[in-house]
């Protein structure tokens, strides 16, 4: 019951930040109705530029220089690239944001080369114990921060007129546009958002138990993708939901990997896309997606 426990509680924390990366896929798709594939670049932007930036002016002055620096490159990408595409099938703007992700990746690989950065967080690989139950203090501090991070998001796009502009551009574009809401801009803010979230989660993918940052830590990115589409691509709460239950299922997975060995190997990473499988089977929306009715 002990290694259930630490398995659920580890599940739970690493399922928080993948509901922020899950929350960066969904605040794009709601503002632009696109599924941003070069969110992993944007997510190894922020990691970077916090690695390289702790040693010089500290974690905390780092960490939001990284997250300030992948929104700009976010809403960067979105003004140079994105914008030229409006107006073409969104299967079109897809496979562009393919080609920015490839070109993203392909220079931070350079850059990162074979290193492994330290993120210079102050928790190091010290370990908390309650009630009998080990946790590394990363895991506690990753679900602390992820749950403020989502809770100020979630009150800014219900309560601010961001996120009302956000929601109506999501409703209905052009009549948005007619009510005086800029398209343009929150297309851009989006991106800027789904940035900064995708440098937080970049943190806590690359502290304790994982050495640090290398170039290999963006495809935690398509680990998360998994939680947006089967919570729901246009579901704030499904990203959330779908965070947590790809969390758990992971942790849970690779926990008992010994006792899932007729399964084959590596069945922690593959247990969260069949658990994707089996949603979209019942529900192909979603969990809580929007289902798309026409009359006939």
């Amino acid at each position: 019951m002990t290694t259930f426990l630490e398995l659920l509680l580890s599940g739970v924390s690493i399922g928080s930040v993948y509901a922020l990366i899950a929350l960066g896929f969904v605040v794009v798709f709601r503002a632009t109705e696109v599924v941003n594939f070069a969110h992993a670049s944007l997510l190894l932007v922020g990691g970077y530029l916090t690695a390289v930036l702790a040693d010089g002016i500290g974690f905390v002055p780092a960490l939001l220089a990284g997250a300030a620096g992948a929104a700009a490159v976010g809403a960067l990408v979105e003004f140079a690239v994105i914008r030229r595409y409006r107006g073409h099938d969104h299967g079109v703007l897809a496979i562009v944001t393919i080609g920015v992700d490839i070109v993203l990746l392909t220079e931070l690989t350079r850059l990162i080369g074979t290193r492994v950065y330290p993120m210079g967080d102050p928790w190091g690989d010290a370990v908390l114990t309650i009630g009998g139950l080990s946790v590394p203090q990363t895991r506690v501090a990753a679900f602390v921060t992820a749950g403020l991070v989502i809770a100020v998001f979630l009150t800014a796009f219900r309560l601010t007129s961001w996120g009302v502009a956000t929601r109506a551009a999501a409703e209905h574009p052009e009549t948005a546009a007619l009510m005086g809401v800029r398209l343009g801009r929150v297309s851009t803010s989006a991106w800027a958002v789904a940035g900064a979230l995708a440098a937080v989660a970049a943190l806590f993918l690359a502290v304790f138990p994982t050495p640090g940052l290398e170039r290999g830590t963006a495809t935690a990115a398509l680990k998360a993708f998994p939680a947006a589409i089967l919570g729901g691509l246009d579901s704030t709460t499904g990203a959330l939901v779908g965070g947590l239950v790809v969390g758990v299922t992971q942790s849970l997975a690779t926990g008992y990997q010994s006792d899932l060995t007729f399964l084959g190997r590596g069945i922690g990473d593959l247990a969260p896309y069949l658990v994707m499988l089996l949603v979209l089977l019942v529900r192909p929306a979603g969990l809580f997606g929007t289902r798309e009715l026409s009359r006939v």
